[in-house]
Formats: C-alpha cells, structure tokens, sequence
C-alpha cells in the first residue's frame, strides 16, 4: 500500500471513530433522559428537600455537608447562630446553606434532623414548634455505663418514642444512630459497605430517610415499625461494647430466603 493510500485508510478510520463516538454520546444522552423520565435515574437536584440540621456539632456537620453536596438546601438549627464557629460551618457547607434559631429552621424545613445529645432531644423538640406534617429524623443514643462498664439502656422505650409522643402528626423516623459521623462524612473510611437501619410508622417518610442515606454513600434498608427504635438504639450498645474497638453494621439482603 502507497504512503497515500495509507493516510487516506487512516483519516477515514479517524472519521468513522470520531462519528460512532459522537454516536453513543448521543445514545447515552437519550437513554439517560429516558430513564430520568422514567423515575429510574435521579438527577443531583431530583427530589431536593428542605432540610432543618438542629445541631451543628459532629452529626450535624457530617450530613448537612453531605446532604449539600447533593442538592439539598440545609438549614442549620443553632441557639447562637452568628457564632464564628457555625458561621465556619456554613460556609464550608455551601450551596445555599444558612444557619438559623431551631424554631425558625423548622418551619422552613421538610425534614426535621435532630442532632444533638440523646439527653436534650426532648427539651429541644419542646422548643421547634409545630411538627405536624413534618419528618422528624432522631439519630440520638440515650445510654448510661453499667456497673460491668458496659453501655446499655437507661430506661424504658426509645428516644425516638418518646420524641413521638411529644410531636403529634409529625413522622417520626429512627436513622443514622448506628455508625459515627466519620463515616457519614466519607463511607469510604468504613472499608466496605455500611447499612443504615430505618425505623418508622410512615413508609413515605422512610422512604425520603432511605435516598437520603443512600445519597451520600451508604446503604439502608426500612426494618420495620417506630416501636422497634429500641432495637436499633440496642445496635449502638453494641457497637461501642465491641471488644477490639467499635463496629459498622453491613445487613445485606438475605436473597436465598426471599
């Protein structure tokens, strides 16, 4: 084959690669909007919630960044909003977040994460104001050390129960109490798979609980009613009385019995 010829094979293989690209672009292009109208793929802004972070320590730092990052406008809850600390945090967290009094926060929100100590939910739930309609997500652990230096449960029923009681005609879920906020913030650390238990009487409500975790990187799964909230506060108990050191919790789905 002559010089020219060869650079004429050449150019029309360049040719026909650049319009079978140009091709499978637009294929890709049209079969993501398909499933995207199809409700099979979600958009980074598909389903965007309100979200009221009451808290900004740990917990309430880990997901409201996380949650932004995915399009979800945060609202930090915060009895002194105008601190240098939480100021910080707002501006690290980005994409409209802002930082409020709790009760303002809530009454913007959709979805009510209380992250604050487990022996101060209730007092703060007293002061958010009007819950009713709203997903109320308590990721709190009351516990005390037992005698044996254990932790285990300092009283009867759940916290999530009793924050129930206390807002009536708000959903109520139980989510996020079983891992730390390291791995909120990056799963990667965890080293494989971490699931999320959610507990709750309103599967909707779990329902926007579960793609919220499974948003930042973590798996979830709805294990049932709010009464079993206590059984994932007892999951806590066990993963900080592992011995070696604490523990993730990876529940995959038992395939051959369903």
């Amino acid at each position: 084959m002559r010089y020219g010829q060869s650079d004429a094979l050449t150019a029309r293989i360049l040719v026909r690669n650049i319009v079978m690209s140009h091709f499978d672009r637009v294929r890709s292009c049209f079969a993501a909007t398909a499933l995207l109208a199809c409700g099979m793929l979600s958009s980074g802004t598909a389903g965007a919630e309100t979200i009221a972070m009451i808290g900004t320590g740990n917990v309430g730092a880990a997901l409201g960044q996380r949650f932004a990052e995915h399009g979800h406008t945060v609202l930090y809850g915060s009895r002194d909003p105008s601190a240098s600390d939480v100021r910080e945090l707002v501006a690290a967290t980005g994409h409209g977040a802002a930082a409020l009094p709790p009760a303002e926060a809530t009454a913007r929100a959709d979805i009510v994460m209380l992250a604050v100590p487990a022996g101060a939910a209730e007092d703060v739930v007293r002061g958010l104001g009007d819950l009713a309609g709203k997903i109320v997500v308590d990721p709190t652990n009351p516990r005390v050390m037992a005698r044996d230096g254990f932790a285990d449960y300092p009283s009867e029923g759940s916290n999530a129960e009793r924050i129930a009681a206390l807002a009536p005609g708000a959903h109520v879920v139980k989510a996020f109490n079983t891992l730390g906020s390291e791995t909120m913030f990056d799963p990667a650390v965890a080293d494989g798979p971490v699931t999320v238990p959610v507990v709750g009487d309103d599967r909707a409500a779990k329902e926007r609980v579960v793609m919220l975790a499974r948003q930042i990187g973590l798996e979830a799964v709805d294990v049932g009613p709010l009464r079993h909230a206590r059984i994932l506060e007892g999951l806590h108990y066990l993963r900080a009385n592992a011995l070696g050191g604490r523990i993730n919790f990876h529940f995959p789905r038992d395939t051959a019995r369903d």
